[in-house]
């Protein structure tokens, strides 16, 4: 596998962001990466939320087994 270099002005926002707060730039980039496979699930999960509630049918559907769910909510919970 080939060795990828990061550019300058990547490695110059690591040094400022690791000098001002004290971490590795290794635990910045796990903590940039992780932001941002977070960021991509997010957006994934709102398209597909769209795209359901776009189709008519299937949101009907969604709805209904929604509201046979919500009977469920208070089931077994001491006030």
């Amino acid at each position: 596998m080939p060795v990828t270099r990061i550019s300058e002005q990547v490695l110059k926002m690591l040094k400022e962001i690791a000098s001002l707060t004290g971490e590795s730039r290794q635990e910045i980039l796990l903590k940039a990466l992780d932001a941002y496979k977070r960021q991509r699930f997010l957006e994934q999960a709102n398209a597909a939320f769209a795209a359901l509630k776009a189709a008519r049918e299937e949101w009907e559907i969604e709805q209904e087994e929604r509201k046979a769910w919500d009977v469920t909510l208070n089931d077994d919970l001491n006030e």
